[in-house]
């Protein structure tokens, strides 16, 4: 590797052992091999090497949710099916921990946040594909869809990253919409 995909790996390791908010220069360059100067050379600052650091991390969170998804059965009972596509959202959570951590504590810091805005546009329609097959194209689906399940997906993760162990399932998910959808349930 040379030194800018080493600096991504150590931004990345800081990222997720001691956060966005308390990762130094030195830290990424100790856990990078390189001097603190490089960092300078190819990101120009710490905070847009620990951003596209997490942007990296993200896009591989994606990629393996995608998978989780694409290797479900095809379920006809619509609550089975979303609850099957919730429950394999919490395992890639557990897998991927460090990545929503990390994103939590970059919210407080502006670039990162900007980073983060520039990309939610894709992350909703990309959310409603994975999850209703909605094409990019039908741009209004894509973005009232995308934008809830955004939503529970932020709300989950949070969750999750509170207290594992009562996150909602994809069942309990399920059922409260279920409730919500026939009220006489």
């Amino acid at each position: 590797m040379g030194n800018r995909e080493d600096l991504l790996a150590g931004a990345r390791r800081c990222l997720f052992d001691k956060g966005y908010a308390r990762t130094t220069v030195r830290d990424i360059a100790t856990a990078a091999g390189v001097s603190m100067a490089a960092i300078g050379y190819h990101f120009g600052t710490k905070e847009a090497l620990l951003t596209e650091a997490l942007a990296e991390a993200t896009r591989e969170w994606g990629t393996d949710l995608e998978h989780a998804l694409t290797q479900l059965p095809d379920e006809t009972d619509p609550w089975q099916r979303f609850a099957d596509r919730w429950d394999a959202v919490l395992a890639t959570l557990a897998a991927h921990r460090g990545v929503w951590s990390a994103t939590f504590d970059a919210l407080a810091h502006p670039e990162a946040r900007a980073r983060l805005a520039e990309n939610l546009d894709e992350a909703r329609s990309g959310l409603a594909r994975l999850f209703d097959g909605v094409a990019e194209t039908d741009t209004g689906a894509a973005r009232s869809l995308g934008t809830l399940y955004q939503a529970l997906l932020t709300g989950v993760a949070a969750q999750y990253l509170i207290d594992p162990e009562s996150a909602p399932t994809g069942s309990d998910l399920a059922e409260a919409l279920r409730r919500i959808t026939d009220p006489t349930r």
